[in-house]
This record gives structure tokens, sequence and C-alpha cells, in this order.
């Protein structure tokens, strides 16, 4: 007869028997209800140990939303804004706000692809038009942007990844790779504009920021200033950010560009021209309607956007005057001679007028009216200066005071 001793060993040894078929079995296609904390005492932010089978999109058995939100959901009370003490960073990033580790460029084993896109990437089913074991937080693509996104302040739940209005664009995003957590619905630049975007509603997936071009824009966009950080770049703000490096290039690629962010390669939108710049139009997607997108007191000169040191000296400096040769030159740029009747720019003529003292555009006033009875007779400008050589002769003799 065996004794005590000898069936110790023999339970200790049915016992490492017992544990290793079990280890065999969680590396294999089994379930096992083995957990992957971070030691014993689970992980450090309180949360509950990370079950194995967590992350295959099957809430399973051993699952929860606390344990796993990424394939069981959000629980009913993640996003009433208090990190109560059964939530945690990991099981609702809504209200707790992100963990300490995120990002840091490692997807940490407390981590997964809900608690921290930054490091983990999205979830496989974000971008698939249906929420789904998703939340505001972790897929706002899908399930539209968080109650408090939009109202100027960066809360803790909110990053400028989950709302760029209000915390500003990300350090990657407009590096041209759609990486990370970043989405159409988040940084449209490098990841492309939404399948809904240009349908003409604002749906509850989009903002002012992904789409303006149904939304509108942002508050600050329009002010002559190109705000990062405050989520403007040349997709959600071509106003004061200007068209991305590809528009211009005669092809509309339809990922990126559209009507309203690239007119020049995708043509104008519907309704531009028809004299009413509408919520869904702005001045670089329908001058015709809008007019320029010129800001004067942003600090630069906009010639192109018809600034002058005339309309805008905080811009372009205090002009200098010019003589009567001088405004002549002045003008006979402002007219295509070439063409048949001349083509001429109005505000071009006024604006070198404006340039003159008030003796020398008196004086060539007096020149014109001489000069126009010439015109309308069918002479040319030559025969006007010999028949208005006293008017142009005063012009050209004034001086202006200091």
């Amino acid at each position: 007869m065996r004794d005590r001793g000898s069936r110790r060993l023999q339970d200790g040894a049915l016992g490492v028997l017992v544990l290793a078929v079990a280890v065999a079995a969680a590396g294999g296609c089994g379930r096992s209800q083995l957990y992957r904390g971070l030691d014993d005492a689970g992980p450090a932010d309180g949360s509950p140990d990370v079950p194995l089978t967590c992350g295959n999109d099957v809430c399973d058995p051993d699952e929860s939303c606390r344990s796993c939100p990424s394939d069981c959901g959000s629980c009913d009370d993640c996003g009433d804004g208090t990190c109560s003490s059964d939530e945690s960073c990991r099981s609702c990033p809504r209200d707790c706000g992100a963990c300490t580790t995120c990002p840091d460029g490692t997807c940490a084993r407390d981590e997964d692809c809900r608690s921290c896109p930054e490091d983990c990437g999205l979830c496989d089913s974000c971008g698939d038009g249906t929420c789904r074991g998703e939340d505001c937080y972790s897929c706002p693509e899908d399930c539209g942007r968080c109650p408090s996104c939009g109202d100027g302040n960066c809360d803790p739940s909110e990053s400028c990844r989950t709302c760029p209005e209000d915390c500003g664009l990300c350090e990657t995003c407009g590096d041209g790779r759609c990486s990370g957590g970043e989405s159409c619905a988040t940084c449209p630049a490098d990841c492309g504009l939404c399948d809904t975007c240009g349908d003409g509603r604002c749906s509850e997936t989009e903002s002012c920021m992904s789409c303006p071009e149904d939304c509108g824009h942002c508050v600050t966009c329009g002010n002559g200033f190109c705000e990062p950080e405050a989520g403007e770049d040349c997709t959600t703000c071509v106003p004061d950010c200007g068209v991305c490096a590809t528009c211009g290039d005669g092809r509309c690629d339809m990922t990126r560009e559209d009507c309203f962010t690239c007119p020049r390669d995708c043509g104008t939108c519907e309704g531009c021209g028809d004299g009413i710049c509408s919520r869904t139009e702005d001045c670089a997607s329908c001058a015709r309607d809008c007019g320029v997108c010129s800001v004067c007191g942003n600090g630069r000169c906009e010639e192109d956007e018809h600034e002058t040191c005339i309309n805008c000296p905080e811009d372009c400096g205090v002009c200098d005057t010019i003589t009567c040769d001088e405004v002549l030159m002045c003008s006979l740029g402002c007219i295509d001679l070439m063409d048949f009747p001349p083509e001429f720019s109005a505000s071009c003529l006024a604006n070198c007028m404006a340039r003159a003292c008030a003796d020398v555009q008196f004086l060539v006033d007096q020149f014109l009216d001489c000069a126009i009875w010439v015109f309308i007779e069918g002479g040319g400008l030559e025969e006007a200066f010999a028949v208005c050589d006293a008017e142009w002769a005063a012009c050209t003799g004034a001086t202006c005071p200091p």
C-alpha cells in the first residue's frame, strides 16, 4: 500500500499535467478562461483583466462590456460624463479619458482598437457605415461625434483624433498617410472624403471639420489665418489654407477632391453662378457668387485677390502718389487692346486714379474730357494727344505737395 507522500507526488504530477493541457488548449482553437492581465493584480488602471479572446468581434461568455468593450460594446452608463468606480480608461475612454500610455506608439496589452485607436489602429468594423460595438469615441465615422464635440473646449475625454474641431489636428494629419486612428471623419486630408460628403445633407457622422460642403465652415474659417490648432487645413478650410497640393493637376481625384475643395479640377458645384452665396458655397468654391478670399489684416497683401495699398494699406503698405504720366501708363495696363471691343478692368482704372494727388486727378479729368470726343469721332490715342495737347501739358506739369 502506497504511503501519503507517494500520493502527494502523484497528485502534484497530475496537477502539472492538467495545467499543461490547459495551456496547450489556450494556444489552439479551443476557448480558454485564461486572462492576459498585466500581473496577478490586473491592469494598473483597475479595469477588469482582458480575456484572450477579446478582439475577435464576438462577445464570448467570458467577456463583458467592462472587460472587452471592443467585442461587447460600451456599457449603458458609458458616455454619461462621469467616470464611475467600475469604469476605466480602457472600458470607457469617453468618460475617463485615454489611458496614460495612449498614445505612445505601442499597442499595449491593456489597449485595443476601441480604447486606443492611435496605437492599435481603428477596429476592422469602423467605416462600414454601421455603429455596432463602437461608439463616438472609437469610431466617429460610423457613430457620429460625441455630444461635447464642437463646443469649443477640448475636454479630457476628447482628443485631436476624436474631435479636431475642439482639440486641433493631430500632428500626423497631413503627412499623406491614413494611419493609426485617422479616418475620413477626423483627417480627410490623409484618408479622403467620407462617402456621404457632398450629398447636400449634414448627417450625424459629418461635421464642419470633415465635410464643410454639407455642414458649412467651422467658426474660425474665413478669418484669413490657417489654424491647424482649430482643425483647419486644405480640405477643411480652403479660403484660409489654400487648395491641397494635387489641386490644379487637371485630374479630379474623387477620393480627396470635389467641386467644393477643388473647382479648378472638378468643375463648379451645382448652383454656383446663380448670384446667391449659399451656405454650401464659399469664396474658394464659387467666387462668382461669394467674391474673393482676401482678408485685410491677415498680414498678407493678396494682390491676386484684389488687395491693394488703396483698399488695404494695413497689409499692402501706404501707396506712393503717382504723376500724370504714371497714371496714364498704369491705366493702359488695365486695358487689353488686343481684343475688340477692348476688355478693361474698372477696379484697376479706379486704383490707378486713386493713387494720384488731387491736382493730378483734376487735370487727368480735363485731359479725358477732351480726349473722349476724339475717340467718339473715330480718332486714336495719337490724335487725342495732338488735339488735347494743352490739357496734357498742364497735367504733366503738375506737382503734388509733399
